[in-house]
């Protein structure tokens, strides 16, 4: 792909019309340079930034039948220009295209979340005909077809696995933190990950209607159905064009009938055409939100819009992701303990010698746990994968055995209930010689900052709610620490949008905040979103409003704090905007200034809007 050449980048084209524009208009009142048959040189001002409101505002009301605030401005810059007063003319069209531009910039958001999703779905599928493996794309594959899913590949379609048994990563999918063994007979979805063997699995839907593509449809959905936000001054367009006609108009009339001079009445009545452009008002949003969004920065926080601090103004209900949002997404060994005279290390020795060769994720982690500690792995002398159960392993004629409780079961060796795991862990039971000797727990770990964070935010009045694709267990278990209002575990991604959407229509305000693929349609959903950025999915922070860049979610109370913050000062900037505006009217109606000391005497609401603005990047956090 050909890479993209300046003049085609319209931010860089708008950058350059902005600053000669206002090169223009600094040379045009010092009167310093003199131009040939003496055309003011604020005409560069009036061509590069005031035709195009004028086009685009009449574009709107022929096209659109759309009243904006661009129409009021078009009107004004027409009467600057047939009562030449060229740099009035200019000068407002510079204000506005600032206030354009950086309405256009705080208000953009990143839309690319779900063509990463679509990314996320294989290319291409590896299908037994013949006995033969063959390679085909992925949308051929039928129902029915036998699909080889080597090491580390996704699976492209639901099915069923026929052939070989291994551990899932279903994480993107359903958020469980620790891979699920998988053996003949069980059902697969698409977007899980092979961390494993190589399995076969039959496929029981096409592409088309997998879960994964069934989660790109609905978070296109989603998509769709948000409304953009619509700017003030657009709000208020019709309202502010009417008021402005009807004060330059009455202005125009009294003083034709005090002056009987129609020159006088004219030019007072586009002074007050200019004083009323609401350039003030205009930047009375995007200055707060630019404001806000740098405060936001300096604390860890990419704000991608002003409406996102919008929606979060307005936000009463949180609801989590459990693992990688308030877990850390990584399971550890939490407790090993040994019973029948055998210590701890004894326990882990034997442990990672069984799984020294093993690809299982779990018993990778206990291999580095042991390596950690300096203890000896020896090698086994055999080795047996029991599907869905464990590992037999051999070593110094030690028969090892380790894996779930059913496994250790099935050789009808005794378990002590007393040392069970936690409702929250996964426990792998180890045998030695046909006697228990002992378990390791294995569980995520929760955030330090995740009990404080769910106070402070009860604190607020906000509701909190823990959404996770985890087991029942887990879910209470963790929820009930942490002191969460609502506990929702086993969910499907679908799910989470189901739950979201009632709340919803129940009138709640609702933020949604994940880390992972699986959590990109009820972010989507979400009324606004945070994603985690250091270990969240690329499509979680695309699709998020809000990403904190250190996974620390404890700057959420914040975020909801400095939104309201921004809201109030933009309520502030309106106000006085439209006051100094108001004041501007009445001197320009009676004389007191003209058009070039009106645009300048407007232009100070511009000022004092900016400064108040800039007073949101030195806002703290209220203890």
């Amino acid at each position: 792909m050909m890479k993209e050449s300046w003049y085609q980048d319209e931010t860089k084209i708008r950058l350059l019309r902005i600053v000669v524009s206002g090169i223009s208009l600094v040379l045009s009142l010092g009167k310093w340079i003199e131009v040939p048959y003496g055309i003011d040189i604020a005409w560069i001002a009036i061509l590069l930034c005031g035709f195009p409101i004028v086009i685009g505002a009449a574009k709107a009301v022929i096209t659109e039948h759309d009243i904006k605030a661009d129409v009021l401005v078009s009107i004004a810059l027409i009467g600057c220009l047939i009562a030449k007063e060229f740099f009035a003319a200019g000068e407002v069209a510079f204000i506005m295209e600032i206030g354009s531009a950086l309405e256009d910039y705080t208000s953009e958001q990143a839309r690319k979340g779900i063509e990463k999703l679509i990314n996320i779905v294989p290319k291409i599928a590896f299908v037994r005909r013949d006995d033969k493996e063959i390679e085909i794309p992925v949308e051929e594959v039928r129902i029915g077809d036998n699909l080889i899913i080597h090491v580390g590949e996704t699976i492209p379609v639901d099915g069923v696995i026929i052939k070989g048994s291994t551990a899932l990563d279903q994480s993107a999918m359903t958020g469980e933190s620790i891979p699920v063994d998988k053996c003949p007979g069980d059902n697969v979805i698409s977007g899980a990950i092979n961390r494993q063997s190589v399995i076969e699995i039959r496929a029981t839907g096409e592409e088309k209607d997998s879960v994964l593509q069934r989660m790109i449809k609905v978070a296109k959905e989603a998509d769709e159905n948000k409304a953009p936000v619509v700017g003030l001054a657009d709000k208020w367009a019709t309202w502010l064009v009417l008021g402005a006609f009807a004060a330059s108009i009455l202005t125009g009339i009294v003083n034709g009938f005090v002056y009987s001079e129609l020159g006088i009445a004219f030019e007072r009545a586009v002074t007050v055409l200019v004083v009323v452009c609401p350039c003030a008002f205009i930047l009375a949003t995007p200055t707060a939100v630019m404001a806000g969004i740098g405060n936001g920065t300096k604390r860890g926080l990419i704000i991608k819009s002003g409406e996102a601090l919008q929606k979060f103004s307005t936000i009463d209900t949180i609801c989590f992701d459990k693992t990688g949002t308030l877990t850390m997404g990584k399971p550890e060994i939490k407790r090993i303990v040994g019973i029948a005279g055998y210590s701890e290390d004894d326990v882990l020795r034997l442990t990672a010698s069984a799984e020294k060769h093993s690809e299982h994720p779990l018993g990778k982690i206990i291999v580095n746990k042991c390596l950690e500690r300096g203890l000896e792995i020896k090698d086994v002398s055999e080795e047996e994968i029991i599907i869905g159960k464990g590992i037999k392993a051999g070593c110094d004629g030690t028969t090892i055995l380790a894996g779930t409780k059913d496994l250790l079961d099935s050789y009808e060796i005794e378990t002590d209930s007393s040392v069970s795991a936690k409702n929250a862990s996964t426990c792998i039971w180890v045998a030695a010689n046909g006697i228990c000797i002992g378990l390791i727990e294995l569980a995520d770990t929760v955030r330090e900052e995740a009990g404080e964070t769910i106070s402070r935010l009860s604190g607020q009045s906000i509701e909190t709610v823990l959404l996770t694709g985890d087991n029942k267990e887990a879910g209470e278990s963790l929820g009930t620490e942490l002191g969460i209002s609502t506990i929702e575990s086993e969910l499907l991604p679908q799910d989470k949008q189901s739950y979201i959407q009632g709340m919803q229509k129940a009138g709640k305000k609702v933020c949604m905040i994940g880390d992972g693929i699986n959590d990109a349609i009820a972010l989507n959903t979400a009324d606004a979103a945070i994603a985690m950025g250091g270990i969240g999915s690329d499509i979680a922070i695309e699709l998020s409003d809000v990403v904190l860049v250190k996974d620390d979610i404890s700057r959420i109370p914040y975020i909801l704090d400095l939104s309201r913050q921004v809201m109030k000062k933009i309520r502030i900037n309106i106000i006085l905007s439209l006051g100094i505006n108001l004041i501007s009217v009445v001197l320009a109606a009676t004389g007191t200034v003209n058009s070039v000391a009106g645009a300048l005497l407007h232009n100070f609401g511009s000022v004092f809007v900016v400064i108040n603005s800039i007073t949101l990047l030195m806002y703290k956090e209220s203890k």
